[in-house]
């Protein structure tokens, strides 16, 4: 019995440390995760079932299911000329069909139910979530192809973005009355980044006043590291959350990249666990942790694995090329997100529309 046991241990020793080279991610999974989203795309009945599923869990999801999946239409049409076409098209369908919603149901139909309550502090009201998603997809969408009524409504969202970040100390747009988020806000960023090379408007002062900002009053001061949210006069309601910090760094190259590159390198450091060839990312830093909500998701305990921060560190590691991390980090990916292969392409059971739509943005990203 004991030298059984003995024989146990050592070839768990042996092998744990080779496990990795079973797990690798695939060359094609790109095309494999762009054929599943076109698919879907191509059967409305699958797609709004798709979204309502998750819309019941949360109605962000919903937009931001289709502004990864138009991102990275972008990414591949400008990677690609001949898929150009066919990518504005589909990107074209996602857009004036979140817009029709938009003006159909209102900025509120996207957001969760407490969205609705209680007036925003900075008028006019609206929501950055909403008006900084939209604005980038149509921003990627016209650097594509310029389209004078495209470039009409991005100015209209921009004029207003700005104009209600500077009423804020902290120049920061509310996404929901009175809490205002990192993610949306550096993503309006990048939005209005995209616009300026667009159009030759300058809004360079306001980028670089949000990130002096940024540095003296919305960083956790153990970590470094941005919080998630905060009021629209600059008090920290959640501190540093990966769902929310790999994402914005992403966004922050477009508009101050070293200090972008900063906030990957803490980031890494405060959030990647790493065992045997595999990396995966917790929500948290260890020193400052956070209440769990719909965003985050579940974390898996002990090992303090969360797949919603480990599938936005797979994209900043794409981003930042960090070729090492994007690895090991696709190797979790291949082992614990239940990879699905049919007729239609690849998904993750494991996942849902918005993480296969923030993975396939991962997969086609360039550094």
């Amino acid at each position: 019995m004991g030298r059984r046991l003995l024989c146990l241990v050592l070839a768990t020793a042996v092998w744990l440390p080779l496990v990795h080279v079973l797990f690798r991610p695939r060359s094609a999974d790109s095309a494999s995760l762009v054929a599943y989203e076109r698919a879907q795309l191509d059967d409305p009945a699958r797609r709004d079932a798709e979204l309502g599923r998750i819309r019941a869990s949360n109605p962000e999801w919903d937009l931001m299911a289709r502004s990864f999946y138009v991102w990275s239409l972008a990414e591949l049409a400008s990677a690609n000329v001949g898929e150009r076409r066919r990518a504005l098209d589909a990107m074209d369908v996602v857009i004036d069909d979140t817009r029709r919603l938009e003006r159909e149901r209102g900025y509120t139909y996207f957001l969760l139910p407490y969205g609705q309550d209680g007036a925003y502090v900075v008028q006019p009201q609206a929501s950055q979530f909403l008006d900084g998603e939209l604005a980038l997809m149509l921003a990627v969408r016209a650097t594509l192809e310029r389209r004078d009524a495209d470039l009409a409504e991005l100015r209209s969202r921009v004029k207003r973005m700005t104009a209600r970040m500077e009423k804020s100390p902290v120049l920061s747009a509310e996404s929901y009355p009175n809490e205002c988020w990192t993610f949306c806000n550096t993503v309006a960023l990048a939005a209005i980044r995209l616009h300026d090379r667009l159009t030759g408007d300058d809004h360079s002062g306001l980028s670089r006043r949000w990130v002096e900002t940024a540095r003296k009053k919305l960083v956790h001061p153990e970590t470094g590291l941005l919080v998630s949210s905060y009021t629209v006069d600059g008090r920290t309601l959640d501190g540093p959350e990966g769902s929310t910090i790999w994402l914005s760094a992403h966004m922050l190259r477009l508009v101050d990249d070293t200090f972008a590159t900063e906030q990957f390198a803490l980031a890494k450091r405060a959030l990647v666990h790493r065992a045997f060839g595999f990396a995966w990312a917790g929500e948290w830093p260890t020193h400052a942790p956070g209440t769990r909500d719909v965003d985050s998701g579940p974390v898996i305990p002990i090992i303090d694995a969360s797949p919603s921060s480990s599938g936005f560190a797979i994209l900043a590691a794409r981003s930042f090329g960090d070729a090492e991390l994007s690895l090991e980090l696709g190797r979790t990916l291949a082992l614990a997100g239940f990879p699905v292969r049919d007729a239609a392409g690849l998904h993750y059971a494991a996942s849902n529309p918005v993480g296969d739509a923030v993975l396939l943005y991962a997969s086609v990203v360039k550094p």
